[in-house]
């Protein structure tokens, strides 16, 4: 996924009112960005930490530029939520995630549950049909280690359990995390930021709900998905050890 256009650097002044950045560019022009983010942000929100945006020139926009990458520990990390079901709709049109590869039809928001919308359905004839939602990942606080949520995500627990109920339909579920730094090998539920979240994707999880963890190439030009990683819960500890 390339971004639209080419990315100004800058500096970040402020993250505020969740969908707001102050960033001072390099020239020393102060803009005000749209944040595409409704996270905490943690470790990426802070005052000084480089930036990088996209212009815009639709008049419809309020906002003409989007913040899209903040330098955090020596590295790019991708901050618009946004991306990743876009990454994953690319990366399914081109067969590129081996564990879901072969269905012939992709739709998106597709409506179950109570009142959601699945990210992906696919459907291929003779094959058990495959929810799959997509979740961006971008908070690190040990070293290699990715985590999700940020703070509490209390939609992400209503989605699991809803997954985990079209398993009992005879249908295939899959929650896909998107891990958009490059500086982790492996990912893990934040339980400190929300307990709920972490014992239930353990839960569904041992209910038939597969677990996928994908990486990121970035750079300035665009994000790329690209490697599996293994995941840890509540109940499969040895992975951290990895």
């Amino acid at each position: 996924m390339l971004f639209p256009s080419p990315l100004l650097r800058g500096t970040l002044v402020a993250r505020y009112k969740r969908f707001f950045a102050d960033v001072v560019l390099e020239d020393g022009t102060a803009i005000t960005a749209h944040c595409p983010n409704p996270g905490a942000m943690l470790g990426l929100n802070t005052p000084g930490l480089p930036a990088w945006v996209s212009t815009s020139d639709d008049p419809k926009r309020k906002l003409r530029h989007t913040l899209e990458l903040v330098e955090a520990d020596g590295g790019l990390v991708g901050i618009n939520t946004l991306h990743p079901n876009r990454l994953v709709a690319e990366a399914l049109a081109a067969d590129a995630i081996p564990e879901l590869t072969g269905y012939e039809v992709h739709r998106r928001e597709v409506k179950y549950g109570a009142n959601s919308r699945v990210d992906f359905l696919l459907e291929h004839p003779g094959r058990p049909r495959a929810w799959l939602e997509v979740k961006n990942c971008h908070l690190k606080r040990q070293d290699g280690l990715a985590e999700f949520p940020d703070c509490v995500a209390a939609r992400s627990t209503r989605h699991l359990r809803e997954l985990a109920h079209t398993v009992t339909e005879g249908d295939r579920a899959i929650v896909l995390f998107v891990v958009q730094r490059t500086d982790c090998s492996r990912f893990s539920p934040a339980a400190d930021c929300d307990p709920t979240f972490a014992a239930a994707l353990s839960e569904v999880a041992e209910q038939g709900v597969e677990v996928l963890v994908y990486g990121c190439e970035i750079d300035t030009t665009g994000v790329r998905l690209t490697r599996p990683m293994p995941w840890v819960g509540a109940r499969n500890p040895q992975v951290l050890a990895g």
